[in-house]
């Protein structure tokens, strides 16, 4: 019997039960919490003369943030631990979560009480949180299509939901297609040069299937080391073309799984898009993604990456020159191919600057780079971080607060390592936002912080640390800034605390501020003991982790202008309806900016789950635009150093968090800027930081 008093979906007087919760219990929850906002929704649409805050938008507010709350902790179920049962349960319920918050969102009635309050005497009285509240509520009605005809309206809200069916699917192919593939490997002598600790994995991931030799998947942290550091180019051939076609017609031939092919979702998906910016009277999707963001205009995004583009060109067109005559004449490669960059990269970095990457990796087990992270948040943030205790999803989840004073500020739930039924890449995402009650109590933020390391493997029945690259150092640091962004806030107004209301192109200010301090000397020292001995990094291999810092910055900056401009023009000048295909866009921006193209064969689009099912459509550019925002919020903490402190200056972090963690989005991201800077962003801090400038 599914009760609401047993179920666990339904029970929002603390943290998620993990341990409880059960794919039969999505459907009664999704039901009853869509039911009770309905009836609330009923009683708010009636005709008042008097429509106050307390009276309309608080009771509004609460009760769609329990139907938030509930389908969140499934959405994330779903993301990190997929199971066909827990599948099923989500499709079923996805198009009924997409219809009420469709429904929401074109209520005329509900648009019209925003209304009156934006009209009424209140709003002169308003807090500056809830008046931004209001502006983001008015705005956020208009492209939810409340403006719309009648039959406008019908297809609007017919294209949000089969929108939300595909972008799932398109998820669901690549964790199939991922999961699916599997390489086995019988002989060590084809895995010369890979590390011993990839090796032990691989060995252990064949013997958990009852197959001897070593098994490779397409988990970034199984496949990506054959690709940097595997000696065999024939097994880097193939591992690399079956990652570069996962998800795709071509794809199928190593999985025999046609369905799990998203050329259709894609050209669907860009079908709906275009569908529902002209159903909202704008040209493209382009348009409609930029009307929240900071972005003035497609054709300012495009001009902006384009001359990112320009700047970059000469130093990536130099870095790939140097790669293919090292290739040449060292590694004996004399047409250097995709599956060759890696791993020259790799050769070309250890010859240079006399290190590699392995090297490194020794230094950064991960307790101690845990442990050096949270150092770094607490002295910068003057709050303490501690282990906590909370139902988990999955035995290697760790939960955690952050205390100031003594008082509770925000909890996190840490998912470091990659495994089977666990989407591929790193994010953070909330599960509870901060927002401040009636009776006066405030409700604390808490966080998912997921990353898909390598994990710990056992040698001799022992359980080895599992050691991080200075990538996934990078990496977990990024998606601790986010994690800050939502726990620091101080905002009591949930539609504005933590990142909520944040433009999406400034999202990512703290999460790439935060990358800023893995190359910070007396960060590193207290995050890093070698693997064997125990001793910190050396100086003298920190100082060549400098000197290779912008090692083909060229390269990699036209790579992700690439990306974006792919992501741009999809959504803003290319036609779902012409003749022209999305592979023929994308060979003509290559054609224009790249420097190195793909193989023919590359999909790499069938598997973008940022633009395609990430919420990133027609704002990938944003990892670039926030790029310039947090290396200049950086350079202030750089010039602590020249005024005779430290970047880990206490008085800056404390200004940090001040004028833009604690202010979440309750002030357009520009102001928040200003307030730190006292000044408008300059694209000088990220050139020099890219070694692309002085």
């Amino acid at each position: 019997m599914n009760t609401e008093s047993s179920n666990p979906l339904l029970d929002f007087s603390g943290l998620p039960r993990f341990d409880a919760i059960k794919p039969e219990h999505v459907a009664p929850a999704v039901d009853l919490l869509i039911a009770r906002a309905s009836a609330v929704v009923g009683q708010l649409e009636a005709p008042a003369d008097d429509v106050s805050w307390d009276g309309f938008v608080v009771p509004l507010e609460d009760t769609t943030e329990q139907l938030g709350r509930a389908w969140g902790i499934v959405n994330h179920l779903n993301s990190v631990v997929d199971t066909p049962e827990l599948r099923a349960a989500y499709n079923e319920n996805q198009p009924k979560v997409t219809e009420f918050w469709t429904a929401l969102s074109q209520n005329e009635a509900l648009f019209d009480k925003y209304k009156q309050i934006a009209a009424g005497p209140e709003a002169a009285q308003l807090s500056t949180e809830r008046k931004k509240l209001l502006e983001n509520a008015l705005r956020d009605f208009r492209l939810g299509g409340a403006e719309l005809s009648a039959d406008k309206k019908e297809r609007f809200a017919q294209i949000q939901e089969q929108h939300a069916a595909v972008a799932t699917r398109f998820s669901e192919n690549v964790l199939d297609a991922t999961n699916d593939y599997k390489l086995v490997v019988a002989d060590e002598a084809e895995l010369a040069g890979l590390p011993d600790d990839v090796k032990l994995a691989a060995r252990a991931a064949a013997e958990k299937e009852g197959k001897p030799g070593f098994l490779f998947t397409l988990h970034f942290p199984s496949y990506f080391p054959i690709l940097q550091f595997g000696a065999n180019r024939a097994l880097r051939e193939t591992i690399y073309r079956a990652n570069a076609t996962k998800a795709s017609e071509l794809g199928a031939a190593f999985s025999l799984r046609e369905q799990w092919d998203n050329t259709a979702n894609i050209a669907s998906l860009l079908k709906l898009r275009d569908e529902e910016a002209k159903l909202l009277d704008y040209r493209n999707f382009a348009e409609v993604s930029l009307v929240p963001k900071m972005a003035p205009s497609p054709e300012h995004v495009i001009g902006f990456l384009e001359d990112l583009a320009r700047r970059a060109r000469p130093y990536a067109e130099q870095d790939l020159a140097e790669l293919r005559a090292f290739a040449q004449s060292e590694l004996g490669i004399d047409e250097l191919a995709a599956w060759d960059v890696a791993y020259a990269s790799e050769k070309l970095r250890e010859r240079r600057y006399a290190f590699s990457s392995q090297e490194v990796k020794e230094y950064f087990p991960e307790p101690k780079v845990v442990d050096g992270l949270f150092r770094l948040v607490q002295g910068l943030f003057s709050v303490t971080i501690g282990p906590d205790t909370a139902p988990v999803w999955h035995p290697d989840v760790r939960f955690y607060r952050i205390e100031r004073d003594g008082e509770l500020v925000g909890q996190f739930y840490l998912d470091l390592y990659a495994r089977e039924g666990k989407s591929g890449g790193a994010w953070m995402d909330d599960a509870r936002g901060r927002k401040l009650g009636a009776d006066g109590a405030v409700q604390t933020p808490v966080a998912y912080l997921t990353c898909n390391f390598t994990p710990p493997a056992l040698q001799d029945g022992v359980p080895q640390p599992s050691l991080f690259t200075h990538d996934d150092v990078t990496t977990l640091f990024h998606e601790f800034g986010h994690g800050l962004h939502h726990m620091l806030t101080e905002v009591n107004e949930i539609g504005v605390s933590g990142i909520s209301g944040v433009e999406w192109d400034a999202v990512e200010l703290p999460s790439q501020f935060m990358e800023n301090f893995c190359w910070e000397w007396d960060v590193l020292q207290n995050m890093t003991a070698h693997v064997g001995t125990g001793q910190p990094l050396p100086r003298a291999l920190y100082d060549k982790m400098m000197a290779a810092k912008n090692f083909q910055s060229g390269l990699q900056t036209l790579r992700q202008v690439e990306f974006s401009l792919v992501d741009m023009h999809l959504h803003f000048d290319f036609d779902p309806a012409s003749a022209q295909s999305v592979q023929d866009m994308i060979d003509g921006v290559r054609a224009k900016f790249a420097v190195m193209t793909p193989p023919a064969f590359n999909r790499f689009q069938h598997a973008f789950g940022h633009i395609f099912a990430g919420g990133y459509a027609a704002g990938y550019y944003s990892y670039k635009w926030a790029e310039v925002l947090s290396a200049d919020v950086y350079a202030a903490f750089e010039e602590a150093v020249e005024a005779g402190g430290g970047a880990l200056s206490e008085q800056t972090g404390k200004r940090f968090q001040r004028e833009i963690l604690a202010m979440g989005g309750s002030r357009p991201a520009l102001e928040s800027f200003k307030a730190f800077r006292g000044r408008e962003p300059s694209i000088d801090a990220l050139l020099r930081h890219s070694g692309m400038g002085t």
